[in-house]
């Protein structure tokens, strides 16, 4: 019997064949026809989720990879991060995706160029100048109102009962 990759091949190609695709589109061709063999083979069990403990179909150091992240639950590879595939398609957290796979806290859910890039990207903009000021800003704000004096409650009562009368 093919596997579903096998199958997946064989009818996104012969669909591809009769009609023209982009490169995006016959990558969502792609995904949609796996998920629906998936559902029919029973790999996702909707009522159960997709939380089971299922051991993993690649070791954690194939899975982060330089340039890919693969998902450990169903394979698929050649993604920049987990986070969206692990949502729509096992309907699972990040957390309970670590959890499952013994992932630590410490390791991004990205491949390892894309965090890079996003990170020198953020530094270019000064995007982390701009969020040390705000922090600044914030604690002097902080520190503003704790230096004010704190009004009775009897006052404070009394003020918005004056201006309920007017």
């Amino acid at each position: 019997m093919a596997t579903l990759l096998e199958l997946t091949a064989s009818i996104v190609s012969s669909h591809a064949s009769i009609t023209e695709l982009s490169g995006e589109e016959l990558l969502q061709e792609i995904q949609k026809v796996h998920a629906a063999l998936q559902k029919l083979e029973g790999f996702i069990d909707e009522e159960a989720g997709a939380a089971e403990a299922k051991a993993p179909t690649i070791s954690l150091k194939k899975a982060f990879q330089a340039d890919q992240v693969v998902c450990m639950v169903c394979g698929k590879g050649g993604m920049k991060t987990l986070a969206r595939h692990l949502a729509q398609v096992h309907k699972m957290k990040p957390g309970e995706y670590r959890k499952q796979f013994g992932i630590p806290r410490t390791q991004a859910l990205t491949a390892k160029n894309f965090s890079e890039t996003r990170r020198k990207m953020a530094q270019d903009r000064g995007l982390a100048d701009n969020l040390a000021k705000a922090r600044e800003i914030r604690a002097a704000k902080l520190k503003s109102r704790k230096a004010e004096p704190v009004k009775p409650a009897k006052a404070v009562k009394a003020k918005t009962a004056a201006k309920k009368k007017k």
